[in-house]
């Protein structure tokens, strides 16, 4: 990469790592806190809701995001279509939602949902407000701004929602929290972005930017459902219960692998669509992207699935054990969401949102036909999630036949690219299991004997191995400093 976009892109991915490794050690750190306060079934009333809150933002902000950031000139003009007409989807989605509550709740047999519901939606039409202030900012790679607002965020949430939950508001504080979350990262989005709307509206500009961004709503919708897919089967055939303990568990498995994503997410696109009419720039851009995804990824999600046991147990109590095997299991898939994303993203700057629809949909299509069929076989839960991740790490490689269209990244590259770290990932976890074996230790000791063992393993094998990326991320580290 040239030097411009190379150091443009590696301050992106410090700022990204900032920004992303605060939230989710603030996301940790308050969430810790509610599950020692509130239990399973508090958390499954509230997870059974996400699927449809995600999909009302997913209506309202309509791909509009991407889009924008895909147009080589933009106008003011562009900018007050998308905040007037997500806006308006915004405010008609929270309305059928709202008149769908009661139907929601018989759904799930739950009648406290309905004003639950009610209340958890608004989260849809707060988010709208954002939208074309937060394309604004992700155009322009204002990462920095994007990671304050984040955790001033989780802050202010987090505190709120611990409030609650101590003078007994029960899951309606772990609603709050959710929408305190949204209001101030709204509110930060219009401080730091120039841009305001104006009267009179003009939505001529939407139709152009539908057709690239009206693919990625369909996709978006189709995503959420594909990764809540089991919360909302779970809430069918099973109970609130179950519900929240396979929510703990997910949330520490997104928390590994949303950082590394995130970081990710902040460049990817903008920098992968600055290239893309060059395509042997291109694919060294990707595969450069792509190995510092898996240097990252699998050694950090693995890890996370050989520490499962006495991290939860530490930090949110014996009340969550039937948590542990499942966040097991999620871990060792979350350790390729990461690269899967990237190549999603890969797709999307080429200006290809169809093919990314398309997928996707055969994607979530399969999931839930398998997971309707372990369900009627009567599998429990750990079948259920194993044929889920399975799926979702054999389609990476659907991703990649659809990225050799734009890139020139063969199944033997690809596999190049990233054996040496999933071997390395692997090798230094065993290391660490068979450290805490031959010298067992209480719960924290064990931990860290763990994490230190596999750690120590990992970076003496990447060494030996002579990676590359290594000796560049240290490079970087210990020239720059983020500004």
């Amino acid at each position: 990469m040239p030097s411009s976009l190379k150091e443009k892109t590696a301050k992106g991915l410090l700022w990204g790592a900032v920004n992303n490794g605060a939230q989710q050690v603030l996301v940790l750190v308050f969430g810790i806190v509610l599950a020692r306060l509130l239990g399973p079934e508090e958390y499954g009333m509230v997870g059974l809701l996400t699927v449809f809150t995600l999909i009302g933002n997913a209506l309202q902000e309509s791909g509009f995001r991407a889009a924008l950031a895909n147009l080589k000139a933009i106008r003011h003009e562009d900018y007050n279509a998308v905040f007037w007409c997500s806006l308006c989807i915004g405010c008609t989605a929270y309305a059928l939602l709202f008149a769908c509550a009661p139907l929601i709740a018989r759904f799930y047999g739950e009648p406290a949902l309905t004003p639950l519901a009610r209340y958890c939606f608004l989260a849809i039409p707060i988010a709208s407000l954002g939208t074309a202030q937060g394309a604004y900012l992700y155009r322009n790679l204002q990462v920095k701004q994007q990671a304050l607002s984040g955790i001033l965020a989780h802050l202010l949430s987090g505190c709120t929602g611990i409030l609650l939950a101590f003078n007994g508001w029960s899951y309606w504080g772990i609603a709050t929290q959710s929408l305190t979350y949204l209001v101030v990262v709204t509110l930060c989005t219009w401080h730091f972005s120039p841009w305001r709307p104006t009267l009179p509206v003009d939505f001529s500009p939407i139709r152009p930017l539908f057709g690239f961004s009206g693919k990625l709503l369909v996709t978006n919708i189709a995503n959420q459902l594909n990764n809540h897919l089991l919360s909302l089967l779970l809430g069918k055939f099973f109970t609130p219960q179950t519900v929240g303990n396979y929510n703990q568990a997910n949330k520490w498995n997104g928390t590994g692998h949303q950082f590394i994503t995130g970081m990710l997410n902040s460049v990817a696109q903008p920098v992968l669509a600055t290239v893309r009419e060059d395509r042997a720039r291109a694919s060294h851009v990707f595969r450069k992207i792509l190995r510092f995804t898996a240097f990252l990824s699998f050694p950090a999600l693995f890890g996370l699935s050989v520490i499962t046991r006495e991290l939860l147990l530490l930090t949110v109590g014996e009340k969550w054990a039937d948590s542990i095997p499942m966040m097991q299991l999620l871990c060792l898939g979350g350790a390729f969401v990461p690269l899967t994303t990237l190549f999603s993203t890969l797709i999307i700057s080429q200006g290809q949102s169809g093919l990314y629809m398309r997928n996707i949909l055969s994607q979530v299509l399969l999931q839930l036909t398998v997971i309707l069929s372990v369900i009627a076989l009567g599998g429990d839960i750990s079948v259920i999630i194993l044929a889920y991740v399975g799926i979702n790490v054999g389609w990476l490689f659907i991703w990649r036949h659809l990225a050799q269209r734009f890139i020139d990244l063969p199944l033997r590259a690809l596999c190049h690219d990233l054996w040496p770290f999933l071997l390395y990932a692997l090798l230094a976890c065993a290391t660490g299991v068979l450290a805490a074996r031959l010298l067992p230790m209480p719960l924290v000791a064990g931990l860290l004997l763990k994490v230190a063992a596999a750690t120590a393993s990992y970076i003496g094998l990447l060494s030996l191995g002579h990676a590359d990326i290594l000796r560049e991320c240290l490079h970087y580290l210990l020239k720059k400093n983020p500004s």
